[in-house]
């Protein structure tokens, strides 16, 4: 049979790479739980229309459609999420009427995108989403709440330091338009540009695309270049020596998440106020925030959202949100594929219950039943071979003790990494709780994640 080539784009992690990922998300989901978050998960798949960007069907959508199906078949016009956001809206659209306001929410789902498999970038991958929606109103505070628990939830993972680098977009839309700027949602778009391209391309850019002078231009960079991290970027977008009402609405916002986000106790996260970040979304309004971690930066951010006043509306209702999302996938494979994390087993059993002879299997059964009542993950061997090779096979699999069912109903479990060896009763040992379930370990220390 030939060998079976993988697919790019679509990753598929070992049992043991897989323990890394299961306790991430466990990880993740404890905190946003912590700070009241509810889960849930939406459907795989959206109507083509709504997952249109500006009217138009992005080229990197795939598409859900039976082989056989015609042209009317009631599944024609439907594509996967490439996000959470679009059918987060959505959700809350249809089940508006069933739902609490301000709406407090977190999902953790697999999301598909057509675009060209590299490190960081993957066709199926995993995000981790937070937001809080509101119904026509939602107070600021929430923005301070939302990038917090993010924050909060990172500090706790067993990945490198990250920086959360925070902007706010009526920061950057006043100053254009104190500036005088012809076009400033194409200035915002330009600007986006800088960690793609060097500063003089974005200036002839935002000259021929957004309609600034050379003058201008020459200020709109000046502004990206002012990254601090605590308030002190106010003083300095005051010396600019701009002026506007939305500006300083700006200001004020953008201290105040910088300010809220740095009272967090989370040692291995900093907080940065970074005017470069823009965000090229069309729907942010407000706070924008973008994640990178140390030694990865390569990757570019690792997560990243704000505040969106207008993302959902039926018409009659609007319901603004802020919201932060977290690549899983995008952060966890590089890390897993350079061997700074892994996962300490590759199968959840903490004991191997020996077999004495094929007669006798009853009786491991018995003592695996009694271990699996007290919450001991565990397995019988597979075969009555020699002790020997029972414990060689319990080592190859990781898993950290082997026990002995005693003819005389006295049992003996060995640690199987020291020699050490004891009397045990099966209905109230337990092991050390680190070798209760596998660990995430890193290349500098062994962390059981939260």
């Amino acid at each position: 049979m030939a060998r079976i080539a993988p697919l790019s784009g679509f990753p598929e992690l070992l049992p043991a790479q897989r323990v890394v990922e299961r306790e991430v998300i466990a990880s993740l989901s404890q905190t946003f739980e912590l700070h009241g978050f509810a889960n849930i998960e939406t459907r795989v798949v959206e109507p083509l229309d709504r997952l249109a960007k500006g009217g138009e069907i992005d080229k990197e959508i795939y598409v859900l459609r039976r082989l056989q199906a015609d042209d009317g078949a009631d599944d024609t016009g439907l594509g996967m999420h490439f996000d959470l956001t679009v059918p987060f809206s959505r959700y809350v659209l249809e089940h508006a009427g069933h739902l609490e306001f301000p709406f407090r929410r977190f999902q953790v789902q697999p999301a598909w995108r057509g675009e060209r498999p590299q490190e960081g970038r993957y066709r199926q991958f995993t995000q981790a989403d937070v937001d809080v929606v509101g119904r026509d109103v939602l107070p600021f505070h929430h923005d301070v709440e939302v990038m917090a628990v993010m924050v909060d939830a990172l500090d706790r993972l067993p990945v490198p330091p990250v920086s959360f680098q925070f902007n706010n977009r009526k920061l950057i839309q006043g100053f254009y338009r104190g500036l005088g700027l012809a076009d400033v949602t194409a200035a915002i778009r330009v600007i986006d540009k800088l960690d793609k391209l060097p500063a003089d391309e974005v200036a002839r850019l935002l000259v021929e695309q957004a309609g600034a002078t050379p003058e201008q231009a020459a200020r709109c960079l000046e502004l990206a270049t002012i990254r601090v991290p605590d308030t002190s970027f106010v003083e300095r977008v005051r010396a600019l020596g701009v002026t506007d009402e939305l500006l300083d609405e700006g200001l004020a916002e953008l201290a105040a998440v910088v300010e809220g986000c740095s009272q967090v106790d989370a040692p291995s996260v900093t907080v940065e106020a970074n005017l470069r970040i823009a965000r090229g979304l069309d729907y942010y309004t407000g706070t924008v925030v973008e994640i990178f971690m140390r030694g990865y930066e390569r990757l570019k951010s690792v997560g990243g959202g704000g505040r969106y006043d207008a993302l959902a509306t039926d018409g009659k209702t609007t319901y603004p949100g802020v919201g932060v999302s977290f690549g899983v996938s995008r952060s966890l494979l590089p890390l897993i594929a350079d061997g700074v994390l892994a996962g300490s087993r590759p199968v959840p059993s903490a004991v191997l219950v020996a077999v004495v002879d094929e007669e006798s299997r009853g009786r491991s059964t018995r003592v695996a039943t009694a271990l699996r009542r007290s919450g001991v993950p565990c397995e019988v061997a597979p075969t009555a071979q020699k002790f020997g090779k029972q414990i060689r096979f319990a080592d190859r699999r990781g898993i950290p003790w082997v026990w002995f069912p005693g003819e005389d109903g006295e049992h003996t479990v060995k640690d199987i990494r020291s020699g050490e060896q004891v009397v045990a009763d099966p209905a109230t040992w337990t092991p050390p709780v680190e070798d209760l379930r596998p660990r995430v370990l890193t290349t500098t220390t062994e962390e059981t994640t939260p």
